[in-house]
């Protein structure tokens, strides 16, 4: 069973900056991408930055020049750097992947979600 397990999240003062990370543990025979969501309260779950296997990123507009996706292939880990957060940038974050299993089934899973808390 493929799982993500986050880690890095916590309070932080407005300006300020955190480092998730998410690590993919299991049987995987590629990780096709990775990436994090956030789901603030009241809203919905939304795309923040994605990496491909190649190594293409996405950003959200928001975080764009503040936020930083990375990944260690050999560790099947994702990191998110995060820079100059924000009050709006509260939320749980999300790790999810797609991934190829040993027998070519393409699959996707998601972490159980980190929080980020922007307050002063």
């Amino acid at each position: 069973q493929v799982q993500l397990v986050e880690s890095g999240g916590g309070l932080v003062q407005p300006g300020g900056s955190l480092r998730l990370s998410c690590a993919a543990s299991g049987t995987i025979f590629r990780i096709n991408s990775m990436g994090w969501y956030r789901q603030a309260p009241g809203k919905e779950r939304e795309a923040v930055a994605t990496v491909t296997s190649a190594g293409s990123t996405n950003y959200a507009d928001s975080v764009k020049g503040r936020f930083t996706i990375s990944r260690d292939t050999a560790k099947n880990t994702v990191y998110l750097q995060m820079n100059s957060l924000k009050f709006e940038d509260t939320a749980v974050y999300y790790c999810h992947a797609h991934f190829t299993t040993m027998s070519g089934v393409y699959r996707e899973v998601w972490g159980q979600g980190t929080l980020v808390t922007v307050s002063s």
